[in-house]
């Protein structure tokens, strides 16, 4: 079995890499501020600010919901083989995952 990355993912894993280094690991600790911050509130289930604004950033980027079969809205139609590569990378930050 082939297990070399297509040209389509091959883009998705360059621009997942990028944005993990540009948006992701630069707010690991606000993320834990902000969970500690909603659990000493009384409210630990909270939705943190900087996920909510990470959700934004990546529809606009393209990378949302990259587990979706191919559709209107879920142009990348990724296979499990073609998405296991980015899930690699989504998982080295289970937040962000």
């Amino acid at each position: 079995m082939d297990f070399s990355y297509t040209a389509k993912v091959e883009a998705l894993r360059l621009q997942l890499l990028a944005f993990f280094d540009r948006h992701v690991y630069p707010n690991e600790s606000r993320y834990e501020q902000e969970v500690q911050a909603n659990r000493a509130g009384g409210d630990p289930w909270r939705p943190t600010g900087v996920v909510e604004e990470l959700k934004a950033h990546a529809r606009d980027a393209g990378l949302w919901n990259l587990f979706l079969p191919q559709s209107v809205r879920a142009p990348q139609g990724l296979s499990n083989l073609e998405y296991a590569p980015l899930c690699e990378i989504m998982g080295r930050v289970p937040w962000a995952a």
